[in-house]
């Protein structure tokens, strides 16, 4: 099979997957967020751990140690994963499926903007006039929910800020996941112990069986991701990561029924229409760079200093 081809089944078959998250963490209700985010971060720590013995990774994750700067990163890493996956699961078992789907529909926006806060870029037009309108459709969802979609802001934010963060360590996909689940795991073990009223064991087979299986729906998702993420270009993956939320959202209106006024419709048609400028505007801004990088080719000139490189931006999502 061609690599490019395998990149793609792979990638969406890491976006479907998240997609239909909200369906399996429904199946977990009987248990509340707090302790499906710490079974998730126990249940990903052993699986991972179970992966990176398969690949020998472990002299080159010991050897972080004397990397006291990228380790601090991972755990920041880690309080925002936590933040992200905590938000995610509440959000979904508290009947707002749709307002998930809502904060990934807007993390390329606010992605966009940390871009310009944190590593000082410079916006194209079209990317601030996507900005601008990715505004006014919060505008017009927090007068209709009545208050600021706080679920979506905040998964939009830790996910943006963690992805930040992880483009800067540059750690391979195991190695990172397994030093974010480990900083994650000492208080998820001591609150799952503490826990008066555990669902574990107590809720039924089934229940137990995908309290444990969620490592597993965690990490191979992310896996998948990675090797589409090393085999297809920038633009792929943008365009890719959209099918999460679309489903996310097809989930929360059609399956649960979730209330869609009008205003919501709205509000959502200009997310839709930010993320289409946002696309568009990527799309002509690459095909440029690369008609310059033939012309160049042609001219006989270098084009090493203007050749793109689709894999230098990591787009690292997480549900």
């Amino acid at each position: 099979m061609n690599e490019v081809r395998r990149g793609y089944l792979l990638g969406i078959g890491a976006y479907v997957m998240w997609g239909f998250f909200p369906l399996y963490f429904k199946h977990l209700q009987a248990a509340g967020a707090a302790e499906i985010l710490a079974h998730r971060v126990v249940w990903s720590l052993t699986t991972v751990a179970i992966i990176v013995t398969a690949l020998r990774r472990w002299r080159a994750v010991a050897g972080l140690r004397r990397q006291p700067k990228r380790l601090a990163a991972m755990a920041l890493a880690a309080v925002l994963i936590a933040v992200n996956w905590g938000t995610y699961i509440y959000g979904v078992n508290s009947s707002r499926v749709v307002e998930t789907a809502l904060g990934y529909f807007i993390t390329p926006l606010v992605v966009i903007m940390l871009g310009v806060v944190v590593l000082h870029e410079r916006l194209r037009r079209g990317q601030w006039f996507a900005v601008a309108v990715g505004v006014v459709s919060v505008v017009v969802l927090a007068v209709d929910y009545g208050r600021l979609p706080w679920i979506a802001l905040t998964l939009a934010c830790s996910f943006g800020l963690y992805g930040l963060v992880k483009k800067r360590v540059g750690l391979p996909p195991a190695d990172g996941l397994l030093l974010e689940s480990a900083v994650l795991a000492l208080p998820a073990m001591i609150y799952l112990m503490t826990l008066r009223h555990s669902s574990f064991g107590s809720a039924g087979a089934t229940h137990t069986f995908l309290l444990v299986f969620s490592g597993i729906a965690t990490v191979v998702p992310l896996m998948m991701f990675a090797g589409a993420a090393n085999r297809i270009p920038l633009y792929g993956i943008g365009m890719l990561q959209y099918i999460g939320p679309i489903i996310q959202f097809g989930l929360g209106v059609f399956w649960f029924h979730e209330p869609m006024p009008t205003a919501r419709w709205i509000g959502f048609a200009l997310v839709w229409l930010a993320l289409g400028i946002f696309s568009a505007d990527g799309f002509v801004h690459l095909t440029r760079q690369r008609s310059i990088a033939v012309h160049v080719v042609e001219d006989g000139g270098s084009s090493a200093a203007l050749t793109v490189r689709p894999h230098d931006t990591e787009t690292t999502p997480t549900a």
